[in-house]
């Protein structure tokens, strides 16, 4: 039994990893395209958010392949003797699992060595990379091949793989960032090691692979996010020209009663295509973390502050109980001419305040300071590690919410109350605006990972959210590697026909049943006696 969890049918001590299969992997990689030994795994493949003690998912041996040629090898040794393998890019996901397999004792297959930008296309706006690129990687070959006014559109932190955030639907920020428009066209190592090209890529040397997102007959780009059934080795990803007006802004909730209210302002907002690309509404808890001036009160693991605490730290702040994150991107004119029309929305609020200080030009992005307006601008940075205390670290849980102020409130007020009477900590929430009619609430629970019982409290009341939401019909959009099986079953329309035309899928595609067994509740069929159905 393991420090936090008992979720013993999913983490059977197998071991599948034979000393043959090791050769064999270990004659196509080298010795040092292999890694074992727990002590390493500690380190880098596995979420080190989990108690260290904690060895629910730990694998039993890391591969590193270096090309689309040594996955290919790597995919047909593991079918070969029934070797389950579980990818990742960059593995930077903690807090959904990180690095580590959902089955215990299984392999890793870590494709931080395939990190090439494999091409820039500066007229159609687009870059084609490898999974181990990372977000500062893009964008620093961006910059030294002479294309910086090309962005990239980012996430909080940048040192994640942009195809392995953008397969688990991961945020990024600007216009490009709503509902996986930047990806286009995939290369996929399918479970047999046979390689495939999606959409446009079907043809070969096609010229609009990274361009058309669609093809000739069913899309299948979309079988490959959050699923089990190939490994993408390479994507394109849609790039944005720096407009000559980047204007990021923030817009105050001064008091909790008025979220309802602004929710629908934001929605008018974001329908009338004022507001684009994924702004984003905090609340106090989470704003603390993103401003230095507060960072003393970062709520970590030490109980939950008071609602008068929280008003006091809202007004100190200046950013009220919740603050949207938001920029515009055009030319200068219609810029103006959408604060200007945010300003009028937003003074509805009482209190309510839209906090903005200047417009940066396509030259002048090296004057950019805080965090948020750097992340909206498409510079990548890691700068948020800095205000998290040591030992500090979060779970989430993140239903999709209809756009609508009563919709959002229900849920806001349901998980504030189940986190407290469960943990004892405040929700450290943020609301994305994914797009013109939905919210993704991003609920974060902080605790002390170094505190057997706390991560087993944090565990605990995550779950117990997914199941009551679950109840009143929201579910996940990327779950955590603990209660993957939990967020799935949720998705229970017609005794879970979604979840039985999937494993379908994965049987016909995946015989053999290697490939990242148990993924988002996606079970094949050999492992399916693994799955937690409850």
């Amino acid at each position: 039994m393991s420090a936090t969890h008992d979720n013993t049918r999913a983490v059977e001590d197998t071991t599948y990893l034979s000393e043959k299969a090791l050769q064999r992997f270990t004659d196509v990689l080298g010795e040092d395209g292999v890694v074992l030994g727990e002590g390493r795994f500690h380190e880098q493949y596995r979420d080190k958010y989990w108690h260290r003690d904690d060895d629910s998912y730990d694998p039993a041996a890391v591969l590193l392949p270096r090309s689309t040629e040594e996955v290919q090898a790597v995919v047909r040794i593991a079918g070969e003797f029934g070797v389950p393998i579980w990818t990742s890019s960059q593995g930077r996901n903690y807090g959904y699992g990180g690095s580590s397999p959902r089955i215990k004792a299984t392999v890793v297959v870590s494709l931080t060595r395939m990190n090439r930008v494999l091409e820039i296309n500066r007229d159609l706006a687009y870059a084609v990379v490898e999974p181990g690129v990372r977000w500062f990687d893009l964008h620093d070959a961006l910059k030294e091949s002479g294309n910086e006014d090309l962005m990239v559109t980012v996430p909080d932190l940048g040192w994640g793989s942009v195809i392995g955030n953008s397969l688990d639907c991961g945020i990024t920020y600007q216009p490009y960032g709503a509902d996986f428009m930047a990806p286009c066209g995939m290369e996929v190592v399918l479970a047999n090691g046979e390689l495939l090209r999606t959409g446009m890529g079907a043809i070969p040397d096609n010229k609009s692979w990274h361009t058309y997102k669609r093809g000739l007959g069913p899309v299948l780009d979309g079988l490959f996010m959050q699923s089990n059934y190939g490994i993408v080795t390479r994507m394109g990803y849609w790039l944005m020209p720096r407009p000559e007006s980047y204007a990021p802004f923030f817009l105050t909730v001064p008091r909790d009663e008025h979220l309802d209210q602004a929710i629908d302002i934001i929605r008018g907002l974001r329908l009338d295509g004022t507001l684009r690309g994924v702004p984003s509404m905090y609340n106090t808890v989470t704003l603390a973390a993103q401003f230095p001036d507060v960072m003393g009160r970062f709520a970590g693991a030490e109980g939950a502050f008071s609602e008068e605490t929280l008003d006091e730290m809202a007004d100190a702040t200046g950013l009220g109980r919740w603050a949207l994150r938001g920029a515009l991107w055009g030319d200068t004119p219609i810029v103006e001419y959408q604060l200007d029309k945010i300003r009028k929305a937003w003074s509805v609020i009482p209190g309510g305040k839209v906090l903005f200080e200047r417009t940066y030009g396509p030259d002048e992005y090296d004057q950019i300071r805080t965090i948020p307006d750097k992340c909206q601008a498409g510079l990548p940075t890691v700068e948020l590690l800095d205000a998290i205390p040591a030992g500090v670290a979060h779970i989430g849980f993140s239903p999709a919410i209809p756009l609508v102020g009563t919709d959002v409130r229900e849920v806001v007020d349901l998980f504030d109350r189940i986190v407290r009477e469960k943990v004892g900590v405040n929700v450290a929430g943020g609301l994305l605006i994914i797009n013109e009619r939905t919210a993704l609430y991003v609920t974060g629970l902080n605790y002390d990972y170094r505190d057997a019982e706390q991560c087993r409290k944090a565990y605990d009341a995550v779950k117990v959210l997914v199941a009551e939401a679950g109840k009143r019909g929201y579910g996940e959009y990327r779950a955590h590697l603990d209660f993957m099986d939990l967020a799935s079953a949720q998705y229970s329309f017609n005794d879970h026909a979604y979840r039985r035309f999937c494993e379908t899928i994965k049987d016909a595609v995946d015989p053999n049943g290697i490939l990242s067994p148990g993924r988002h509740g996606i079970w094949p069929e050999r492992l399916r006696h693994l799955a937690d159905r409850g």
